[in-house]
């Protein structure tokens, strides 16, 4: 099959070895944004994977384009032009202490560009799925109607549409993106991660009450509810445990074919967790290009995530086979 995804691609900036923003000498640069991961994840698990963006045409955009294509992504509908790639700081954290972003990405060349008479027609056809998220929207008026244009011709194309939600309270107010992202549910197939998004039923939101850890009882009858009123091919959760700033557990439910599936607890320590949810999206939609049973899907999902916690970036940047051993629990023997 044949990936595209829309969105963001950014210039991260981290103090090395978990120090602060307040106090390094020194900034290590790596390149990231939800989608540019998700692409970039994908083209590594083999899958035909074309990023489109828009980047400065100067040497940090072309330095961008560089990275994408060393990763096998193809990056020939990308558009230089304008003058600032989206940056953000991250201060990563350990022990005690959570990790901390400082985002510089106003009035970059993605959220300023005019994309009025952009071409999606031409830009997505010949395509069979397309990846979107929420932070998108997000940006700029402009990139707004960005993605309601890639909505309506991913439809009109018969693709496949992925849509994480991804809310980030520096971009946009919970209200606004709540009432923005539930219009867009009419054109999503899979939906990864379930806020902020409208599911009124006799008045009331169906989610209220839920919990960052729910039950699975919980998970399975606000699933049933949007696959009732939405009816997606698939609906998948990540549920996080943060034990500390360096330890974790994840697991995740995946709803399909009118049944929820929970997957297996994974434990794990953390060298970088920028990323980890995009990880899980690029393993999902991997497992469901693969046609996996629903509960090997989720637990391949689970497994990606969990794999990009152990590498140092915004990517998951690893194979099928390192995930498979990680999903089977036979990651630490040593491949010879």
């Amino acid at each position: 099959m044949k990936f595209i995804t829309i969105g963001e691609l950014l210039l991260r900036l981290s103090p090395p070895n978990y120090e602060k923003i307040r106090t390094t000498n020194s900034f290590v640069i790596n390149f990231g944004g939800a989608e540019a991961n998700v692409a970039v994840s994908l083209a590594n698990l083999g899958i035909d994977s074309t990023y489109f963006t828009v980047l400065p045409n100067n040497d940090l955009g072309k330095a961008a384009v560089a990275y994408l294509k060393a990763n096998d992504v193809h990056a020939s509908k990308i558009i230089l032009d304008g003058d600032r790639i989206g940056t953000y700081y991250l201060e990563e954290g350990v022990s005690v202490r959570a990790s901390k972003v400082i985002y510089d990405r106003k009035y970059s060349a993605f959220a300023e560009y005019d994309y009025t008479d952009t071409d999606l027609e031409t830009i997505l056809k010949g395509y069979d799925w397309l990846h979107l998220s929420g932070i998108t929207p997000a940006l700029s008026a402009n990139c707004q109607i960005l993605l309601e244009k890639a909505l309506v011709v991913a439809k009109r194309l018969g693709m496949t549409v992925s849509f994480d939600p991804n809310y980030r309270a520096s971009l946009w107010g919970w209200d606004t993106a709540r009432d923005v992202l539930s219009t867009y549910m009419p054109y999503v197939d899979i939906l990864i991660g379930i806020e902020p998004l409208h599911l009124l039923k006799d008045g009331k939101d169906v989610k209220e009450g839920l919990s960052m850890q729910p039950s699975f009882k919980d998970m399975n009858r606000v699933f049933r509810e949007l696959d009732n009123q939405f009816h997606f091919r698939a609906i998948a959760r990540t549920v996080r445990f943060a034990h500390s700033g360096s330890n974790n557990s994840l697991m995740a439910f995946l709803h399909m074919d009118g049944e929820t599936y929970e997957s297996t607890t994974m434990n794990f320590d953390i060298v970088d967790r920028v990323g980890g949810g995009d990880a899980f999206s690029s393993g999902l939609i991997f497992a469901l290009m693969k046609n996996m049973e629903p509960q090997t899907a989720v637990n391949f999902a689970v497994a990606s995530s969990v794999m990009k916690h152990s590498i140092r970036g915004d990517t998951n940047i690893t194979d099928e086979a390192s995930i498979t051993r990680l999903m089977e629990n036979k990651s630490y023997d040593i491949r010879r």
